[in-house]
């Protein structure tokens, strides 16, 4: 990297600005005049008025009434924020457009008010009748955080008029008229009531992220409006919404919905690229972090976009270490990392504003990609990185790669930075390079293992192949899903698959089909504790935390835990010693080992022993009898069996694939003949992630059918296994 890279050097990271026109659509909205103005939510305000005055009568003393007045100046803060945003000049005429169509579709620019409005305006209106709104986001996050924003706008707790229902956590009551939710949560109540009949309108937000669940909800949404209105049942009105999507594509499949544009945003972003591209985006982003932070004032705050947990613990390291030994300004910061695997409320602490004279830097995902406005946010820096997992149905590989974004992310995650005021977005690759960028996104459901999608479809009584996708997945996809599905027994046949007994029962535990048929094996082999706590764990981001300049401290401090049978036993043996720890996190911080992410797996245990004990599972712990484990690991994960054949070359039953013991495993470097995998990485070479040992013959055992077309070449000849 060239020396004016360096962070103490005077020359900067060299960025040119470009002075970005916005390309805008044609508008539908609104007409020549402004509308007429109406009043919003008069029953929220009559409302809270007279909580308001009860309060009062109670605290009749001073204090009681500057906080009154506090809230009273901040109520009308709010309210004039509101007004102020672009959709507010138009509601009256985009209600008429909701009001008269069955579906909508509505593209709205970044920071033009739609996502925490239009569901407000259209409970104002009472469109939705004695039923509910439901709003759905792609992440919990921006769901949890839409819903805390909405209620404050309606002067209402969480978990009144607005709440929020999201993996392992529901926050509505009957009185909940907006329900903002992730989509997979809606999947997950169509499989109890097929027509949604809840609900009088459906808001599909973010439609460009295309998440697997997001298709499958544009589907099932559309099915059940058809079918309501056939049957004279109560009709469901559908909302599209997104800053960025293929209007013609999304209107053909919504029977040529109308497409509405909202011009307009409340704040502008300035661009800027690199003058050339970047060998090392991460350390690029480190200097163009202290390049703002030296040239910039304080509660300017600044949105980084990074990959990955791992990255972003590194990062944020390094951001504090570089500004505790050379700091660039006298300005304190606070650094926050935003991830899918942080608990919901340290999620939450990446939006509180801080005090005055500070500056807060916030890494994350493109969990902030959409739908959120972060305070304070003035700067983004775009690696123009994400990671992103394809599966390859060929070989039954899930390939987690970082790759570019595409476009459409980059001028989602650019919107960020003009929320609140006008922004600027600094782009860690050349324009050259951007307009090389895909336009969109390759739709999740055309890249991903299609076995979960599949047995949620069954279990609506859909036909898998026949379903109504916006963007149908490859045949070769669907048919190596339902032959996994086959394998597990959890269908009749591939031909014309429904759902077994056993099926049925999997389709209830939000989870990979294969982690399914393990818990529900578990009754079998005496083991449900610890194949729960397992399948948590799996479920979650990495238990250990590794710092570079003290891996082999970390590594020894750990061995005490590792089992010989290999990693899944591994992480229940610290799973176990966590869960006796007094002192939790100062146990984690001796260890070496990430207290956020074992307290997220112990959140996930929680639900899914609920989902067990309404399923009436016995519980059963086989105290240190690992055989049963390692037996019931093979019911849901038989297919992922590897060989060794030759010197240090392993092989895969299923496919004949050559891969490798990933370094991280606990079995690197011991070679035994046999093992089961969780994962497969590839990287320069494939690697098996998360490995145990067993013997060979349990697979005739646990298998039989499976077994009798995959023999297995080697003999078990190991002792003690």
């Amino acid at each position: 990297m060239d020396s004016k890279y360096n962070i103490s050097s005077k020359n900067w990271l060299q960025i040119t600005k470009a002075a970005i026109k916005r390309i805008k659509p044609t508008p539908v909205l609104p007409s020549g005049n402004s509308p007429k103005k109406i009043k919003i939510d008069d029953h929220l305000k009559s409302n809270s008025n007279g909580v308001n005055n009860k309060k009062k009568e109670v605290n009749g003393n001073q204090a009681g009434n500057d906080q009154q007045n506090k809230k009273a100046i901040a109520n009308k803060n709010i309210q004039q924020q509101r007004r102020n945003l672009p959709v507010f000049a138009i509601r009256n005429r985009l209600l008429e457009e909701i009001n008269k169509r069955e579906t909508v579709i509505i593209l709205g620019e970044t920071g033009s008010g739609k996502t925490t409005q239009i569901p407000q305006y259209i409970h104002s209106a009472r469109f939705e009748g004695n039923k509910k709104i439901g709003i759905t986001q792609p992440r919990r996050v921006a769901a949890i955080s839409l819903a805390q924003r909405v209620a404050l706008e309606c002067q209402s707790e969480v978990g009144q008029i607005v709440g929020y229902t999201v993996r392992f956590e529901d926050c509505t009551t009957k009185s909940t008229k907006l329900k903002f939710m992730t989509d997979g949560m809606l999947l997950r109540e169509a499989m109890v009531d097929k027509l949604l009949l809840a609900y009088s309108i459906i808001v599909l937000d973010e439609a460009h992220e295309r998440t697997v669940h997001t298709d499958v909800l544009f589907g099932i949404v559309k099915q059940a409006q058809k079918i309501r209105k056939a049957k004279n049942f109560p009709a469901l009105k559908i909302i599209i919404m997104s800053a960025t999507m293929n209007v013609d594509h999304f209107s053909k499949y919504f029977n040529n919905a109308v497409a509405i544009y909202l011009e307009g945003r409340t704040y502008s972003v300035n661009i800027n690229y690199t003058v050339k591209a970047q060998e090392d985006y991460v350390h690029s982003c480190l200097v163009t972090i202290f390049q703002i932070h030296k040239q910039r004032p304080a509660n300017e705050d600044i949105l980084v976009f990074l990959t990955g947990q791992e990255e972003i613990e590194s990062v944020a390291h390094s951001v504090r270490l570089i500004a505790n030994e050379h700091p660039a300004s006298k300005i304190p910061i606070k650094v926050y990392p935003l991830y899918a695997g942080l608990p919901s409320q340290q999620q939450l602490d990446a939006f509180r504003p801080l005090a005055p004279g500070m500056r807060k830097i916030i890494l994350s995902t493109n969990v902030a990609e959409t739908s959120l406005t972060i305070s304070g946010i003035k700067h983004v820096i775009d690696t123009g990185m994400v990671k992103s997992r394809t599966f390859h149905s060929g070989t039954g590989f899930e390939v987690l790669r970082v790759q570019r974004i595409s476009q459409e992310q980059a001028w989602q995650r650019a919107g960020r930075a003009g929320r609140e005021f006008d922004g600027f977005c600094y782009r860690l690759y050349t324009k050259s390079e951007f307009e090389l960028f895909l336009k969109s996104s390759v739709p999740e459901i055309q890249r991903c293992n299609l076995s979960n999608v599949c047995l949620q479809l069954l279990s609506l009584g859909i036909n898998v192949v026949k379903f109504d996708f916006l963007d149908k997945p490859s045949n070769e996809s669907l048919t190596s899903a339902l032959e996994q599905l086959y394998q597990l027994n959890a269908i009749t046949s591939i031909q014309s698959p429904e759902l077994t007994d056993l099926g049925k029962q999997m389709s209830l535990f939000p989870l990979d089909p294969r982690y399914s048929k393990m818990i529900i094996s578990a009754k079998n082999y005496g083991c449900l504790e610890e194949i729960v706590s397992i399948v948590a764990l799996l479920s979650c981001e990495s238990v250990f935390y590794t710092p570079v300049a003290k891996r082999e401290q970390a590594n020894l401090t750990r061995h005490k835990y590792m089992s010989t049978l290999g990693d899944h036993l591994s992480l229940l043996t610290i799973f176990r010693a966590y869960n006796n720890a007094n002192e939790k996190r100062k146990w984690c911080k001796e260890n070496f080992l990430n207290a956020k992410n074992l307290n997220y797996a112990k959140e996930v245990r929680t639900q899914l022993m609920d989902i067990c004990t309404k399923c009436n599972f016995e519980k059963s712990s086989c105290g240190k009898n690992f055989d049963q484990v390692r037996k019931c690991l093979l019911t849901g994960l038989f297919m992922n069996i590897a060989e060794l054949h030759g010197p240090k070359q392993y092989v895969t039953v299923d496919t004949k694939t050559p891969v490798h013991i990933h370094p991280s495993s606990v079995l690197h470097g011991t070679y035994p003949h046999c093992v089961v995998f969780s994962e497969v990485v590839m990287t320069t070479k494939c690697y098996l992630r998360t490995i145990t040992t067993i013997n060979p013959e349990w697979l005739q055992e646990i298998a039989p059918s499976y077994a009798k077309s995959h023999r297995l070449t080697t003999q078990w000849t190991q002792n003690g296994h």
